[in-house]
């Protein structure tokens, strides 16, 4: 993808976006996912945590996977290690999310392949609060 569809796809995805699930969100303040997610629920989204190891993150219920979310999400947004793309890509694409955001440094091409031949538009290797404050400034 080039960078000037990049760039429309990132604005596209924002603004149609009003509920992210963040899978792999920390309940630590001074973890980047938390940073990250409380900056775009200041921005008026609503943050979905998804993790295992926690009951709250920033005033909402931790869901245990992807797949345990029965309320409505736009966008699935990914704060875990590379390695673990592949699993939760099948989880994904059982999901009615069309909009899936890998964080910076989160990247791999064979996922990326699988999931938007599910439908599922893809930024990968980016972040989500930086592209916020450049698009929709």
């Amino acid at each position: 993808m080039n960078n000037e569809n990049e760039q429309q796809l990132m604005r596209e995805m924002l603004e149609k976006t009003t509920t992210i699930a963040v899978i792999g969100l920390s309940d630590k303040s001074y973890r980047t996912s938390y940073q990250i997610a409380k900056a775009m629920q200041n921005e008026g989204y609503r943050i979905i945590p998804v993790n295992p190891n926690v009951e709250e993150v920033l005033g909402e219920k931790a869901y245990e996977k992807i797949e345990d979310v029965k309320e409505p999400f736009e966008l699935i947004n990914i704060f875990r290690r590379s390695i673990y793309l592949k699993d939760l890509s099948n989880e994904i694409v059982n999901t009615d999310a069309d909009y899936v955001w890998m964080q910076q440094g989160v990247t791999d091409n064979e996922v990326y392949d699988y999931l938007t031949k599910h439908n599922k538009q893809v930024i990968m290797d980016q972040c989500i609060k930086v592209a916020h404050a450049v698009i929709m400034k």
